[in-house]
């Protein structure tokens, strides 16, 4: 039975078009080139952070975080940000009696900017929160002692396989692959997505079923 339902934020839960338009605009180019590059090193398997490193080779990319927060150009989100999907299917999941979680690899700052979206959620939370990020196996340890339920009573819902469903199942919990996003819609059929699993959607709605088994 899945007492608690974990969710990923980014390409999950919110749209990731205002972050990188954001670097693009900081770093004068065009944002499809942006987009474009995301693209190439997520289909290499490297950290999406490389798209900045390829345009800026050299970049700080904390320094230049800093640079554009105290420019005023830094993390925003609003409601256009979050996917359709979001609202309904996390509220349909807390009416049912289970647990609702928000937490993935992001600051600190956008644990304040998703709280401020008042999500149906029993838990934000943020791996700047948290010091420690995925896929590391500490991430997985403090979610489930947040749940206060066994691993196995944990579905994890997530975009990325290398950080969200691989982590997760190896920490026992279940998985939910989604597809949505670069990282979802490239791995939503590779053999070693389709066996480690245990839910492949195509979106949020398609899990409130399960809260009701």
């Amino acid at each position: 039975m899945i007492r608690t339902f974990a969710f990923d934020v980014g390409e999950t839960l919110v749209r990731d078009d205002r972050y990188w338009g954001s670097w693009a605009g900081w770093l004068n180019v065009p944002p499809h080139t942006v987009s474009a590059l995301v693209g190439a090193v997520v289909a290499r398997g490297q950290d999406n952070a490389e798209a900045l490193r390829l345009i800026r080779p050299g970049i700080d990319l904390d320094a230049a975080y800093h640079a554009r927060e105290e420019a005023g150009r830094g993390e925003y989100l609003d409601e256009t940000d979050l996917y359709e999907d979001v609202r309904p299917a996390l509220s349909a999941l807390r009416q049912s009696g289970a647990r609702v979680i928000i937490a993935g690899n992001q600051t600190v700052k956008a644990a304040a900017l998703l709280r401020a979206l008042d999500l149906p959620a029993d838990l934000v939370a943020t791996s700047g929160e948290w010091e420690t990020a995925k896929p590391s196996p500490a991430f997985y340890d403090r979610l489930i002692a947040e749940a206060g339920v066994a691993a196995h009573e944990i579905l994890y819902i997530g975009d990325h396989p290398q950080n969200d469903c691989f982590p997760a199942r190896t920490a026992g919990l279940r998985t939910a692959h989604l597809r949505r996003g670069p990282w979802g819609h490239l791995w939503a059929d590779d053999p070693t997505v389709v066996d480690v699993a245990d839910h492949r959607i195509n979106s949020l709605m398609d899990l409130v079923p399960l809260a009701l088994q």
